[in-house]
């Protein structure tokens, strides 16, 4: 049997920065600390090519057990829905009304930090309720 092996998740976007802070906020991220011989990320992105400066952005997993999540800017602008995103598991364990309104409530936190409201998918018998929003770039994800 191979081996589990590590991976990160990869956005592109237009704001690498921009973007990243809102996944941290969504997922209680950290920034990691800037490579040695700079004292902020400011100051490194100062030093690489005018080209390269806020190309890109990363955040971790402060316990170390998610995936890093790093962002690129890309010249072009998303035109379709994503292929793969992020499920934000809010609601595990919880049914009915009350699975409902921890979906509601962590999408209010969200809509404040900029993401967007898209639907709510109520249970059906096979699969529980879940909300579909947007980050603030227009990728979609759900609250699970």
């Amino acid at each position: 049997m191979a081996s589990v092996k590590q991976f990160q998740v990869t956005f592109d976007c237009a704001e690498p920065e921009r973007v990243a802070r809102f996944w941290c906020e969504v997922l209680g991220y950290v920034v990691p600390p800037p490579p040695e011989g700079f004292a902020t990320w400011s100051d490194f992105d100062r030093s690489l090519p005018a080209e390269e400066q806020g190309a890109a952005f990363a955040c971790v997993d402060p316990s170390g057990v998610g995936p890093r999540l790093y962002f690129q800017r890309v010249p072009e602008g998303k035109v379709v829905k994503n292929r793969l995103h992020l499920d934000v598991r809010v609601g595990t364990g919880l049914v009915g009304e009350e699975r409902v309104a921890a979906l509601e409530a962590e999408c209010s936190r969200l809509v404040a930090l900029g993401a967007v409201r898209l639907r709510l998918l109520l249970a059906d018998g096979e699969n529980e309720s879940c909300l579909v929003m947007q980050d603030v770039e227009g990728n979609e994800f759900c609250l699970d």
